[in-house]
């Protein structure tokens, strides 16, 4: 109809709306923008920064010659974990090496120069959802550091109806949508396969 318009050389169409008309057309058959996961900035290299604890995780605190307030606990959805002697402490957000110095901050009061460490034994899993065209959607718990292809295997694979060119990761923060192939992911594409989940990342199938 566009190219009708356009040969008629209709009045009634300006040049904005025919421009209007095309921008929305390309952006309908795209499905909306999104980058290529081969073409994905990567941050530049970084030194290592320590780890910081969050709800999940699950922490062995160790104060050594009083078990007292030692503990294996996992951090609750506050923040927090509850220890003898001392009861709830703030974790979340802390590096263990912070951890350790507060709890053996409020230990003072208890024990003479106590001896704390705080250790992380299980990082907090990773929760994705998975929707469109595989067997079970749903939401996922992954072990951190899972990929696009751990995500579609927890949901039972893709379906015969699937586009296996049509994958994306959409992630909140910060605002991306990323496609994938199947193909890529697949035959062992450095980029694709070596693409790690967030949490709270969805992975759609079209």
């Amino acid at each position: 109809m566009l190219a009708r318009l356009i040969q008629a050389g209709s009045t009634r169409v300006s040049k904005a709306l025919i421009l209007w008309l095309a921008s929305t057309a390309c952006a309908c058959s795209s499905g909306g923008s999104y980058v290529w996961v081969q073409e994905l900035q990567q941050p530049p290299p970084q030194a290592a920064t320590p780890y910081v604890i969050a709800p999940g995780d699950v922490l062995d605190i160790r104060v050594y010659e009083d078990e007292r307030a030692s503990a294996r606990t996992r951090v609750r959805r506050d923040g927090r974990v509850t220890l003898g002697l001392i009861g709830d402490v703030e974790a979340a957000g802390r590096t263990p090496e912070r951890l350790t110095q507060e709890i053996a901050a409020h230990l003072a009061r208890f024990i003479q120069k106590p001896s704390v460490r705080v250790s992380v034994e299980e990082a907090h899993p990773t929760l994705v959802t998975v929707v469109g065209e595989v067997a079970n959607p749903g939401v996922f718990t992954l072990t951190p550091g899972s990929g696009v292809l751990q995500a579609l295997a927890s949901a039972g694979g893709l379906t015969e109806f699937a586009d296996e060119d049509r994958i994306y990761v959409v992630r909140k923060e910060p605002s991306l949508r990323i496609r994938f192939t199947y193909d890529a992911l697949t035959r062992n594409d450095a980029r694709a396969i070596g693409f790690v989940l967030a949490d709270g990342d969805v992975v759609t199938i079209e």
